[in-house]
């Protein structure tokens, strides 16, 4: 097995970044990609003007991509917030709004997985009643998700980025997961294996895959050090994606690395063509 093997979709908020986000889908099918994700594109805005979702909705349309994960809405990021659906106040109400802006969004375009950040600590708000707030907006977005016949994906960050981040590891974002299947009874929470941010954990990735494969709905990949594509660190990308499909993972990997000086489509070079063809 190897790269070629597996079904990559390209994450247009992280790559492609140095162009406008209307141009994104485009360079993304030229580089030869069927599928894309988005973290929420408006960072400002969790319900912004209906011309602007149906200008970005056309422009991935037009070129024929499969959007395959989208965030809800998750402040602003990339930055220090880290999402917003545990946070009291304005931006938990900002979540709110934007649950079903953002699965009508996805539901349009045949996306069928959901990302909810959980949102960093509070200075001065109990960890617990932060919890209960979280947990209360997980189940109203895995309902939405459901509407749509899509999963809701709970993603672990990594601690040294994302210190004020409570979900720091495979098992606390798998039992975040557990909760909420339990309070919906819906069964379509599942675990983001991001395999960059769980390295970043210093978390034994062959043991993660072996014990959480079968709860993982999406998978993401960086190499490390560097969030860098696969190859620029140290990482055994190649051999973790193996032994996650011998684990039963058939879903597909979102590239969420950084280009770093280059053009992003000057950074595919260790991807096979085939592999980024993912319908």
């Amino acid at each position: 097995m190897g790269f070629a093997d597996q079904r990559f979709t390209v994450n247009l908020s992280i790559l492609f970044t140095e162009l406008p986000l209307l141009e994104r889908p485009a360079a993304a099918a030229a580089a030869g990609f069927t599928a894309a994700e988005l973290w929420w594109p408006w960072t400002d805005s969790p319900t912004p003007e209906r011309s602007e979702l149906d200008a970005l909705k056309k422009a991935i349309e037009d070129e024929g991509l499969l959007l395959t994960g989208l965030n809800f809405y998750a402040g602003q990021l990339p930055g220090p917030d880290r999402g917003a659906l545990s946070v009291p106040g304005e931006e938990s109400e900002k979540f709110r709004a934007n649950i079903d802006v953002a699965a009508d969004f996805a539901e349009a375009l045949g996306c069928r997985a959901l990302n909810a950040l959980y949102g960093n600590r509070v200075d001065g708000v109990d960890p617990a009643e932060q919890d209960a707030l979280a947990l209360e907006n997980l189940v109203l977005a895995a309902r939405a998700a459901d509407r749509i016949g899509a999963v809701l994906l709970i993603e672990a960050l990594n601690r040294p980025e994302s210190p004020r981040y409570p979900l720091v590891s495979a098992p606390a974002a798998v039992a975040i997961a557990d909760q909420v299947d339990e309070a919906t009874g819906l069964g379509n929470a599942r675990f983001l294996m991001d395999l960059y941010h769980l390295s970043m954990n210093g978390e034994d990735l062959p043991s993660v895959i072996e014990r959480y494969a079968s709860r993982t709905g999406h998978v993401q990949v960086a190499d490390n050090p560097g969030r860098g594509a696969p190859g620029t660190g140290s990482l055994p990308l190649e051999d973790l994606l193996d032994e996650l499909a011998k684990s039963g993972y058939t879903g597909r990997v979102g590239l969420e690395y950084k280009p770093g000086d280059k053009p992003s489509a000057e950074t595919f070079a260790w991807l096979p063509v085939e592999a980024r063809s993912s319908r």
